[in-house]
């Protein structure tokens, strides 16, 4: 289940309507996946955000909340946030459109935020993560430019 400040709780199949009725007023878009995560001490809270950015005016997002009752060190949280946007992304770009053309259309709107940057703990699986994205035909962003998981996904692992 996703959860939408604008629309509230909705199944993927609702989420997928409501980007499609953002997406058809005119504008340029972006799609942007993004994962985050929180260690609790009863183990891992991961969130995952749907962003839809209408260039220049706004955008909506949806997002979704994961629980694993395990602990993660930095590098497996990591790579279970790129593996989980990765992972999301197929999902979406599958319901959006079973056309090729526009199945084609939406991957080259589609790009992944990883929370990684260049400084920190992350930067040791930098490469290792954006070369995961990249392979898997996506653009990849990282901090800070990384907006959906740093931010978006992030304000959503801080309230539990």
């Amino acid at each position: 289940m996703f959860i939408s400040p604008t629309y509230g709780p909705l199944k993927i199949e609702q989420v997928i309507q409501r980007i499609c009725t953002f997406m058809a007023k005119e504008g340029m878009y972006r799609i942007i996946i993004g994962t985050d995560s929180q260690p609790l001490s009863e183990g891992t809270l991961f969130v995952s955000a749907i962003v839809v950015h209408r260039i220049g005016r706004g955008g909506i997002y949806f997002y979704r909340k994961t629980y694993e009752q395990r602990p993660y060190s930095v590098k497996e949280r990591i790579l279970t946030e790129t593996s989980m946007s990765l992972t999301l992304a197929s999902e979406v770009l599958h319901l959006l459109s079973q056309d090729v053309v526009l199945f084609e259309h939406y991957r080259q709107l589609l790009e992944i935020h990883l929370d990684v940057g260049e400084k920190g703990l992350t930067r040791e699986i930098l490469n290792m993560v954006v070369g995961m994205v990249k392979g898997s035909g996506y653009i990849a962003h990282i901090k800070p430019e990384a907006f959906a998981a740093s931010c978006v996904a992030d304000k959503h692992t801080k309230s539990g």
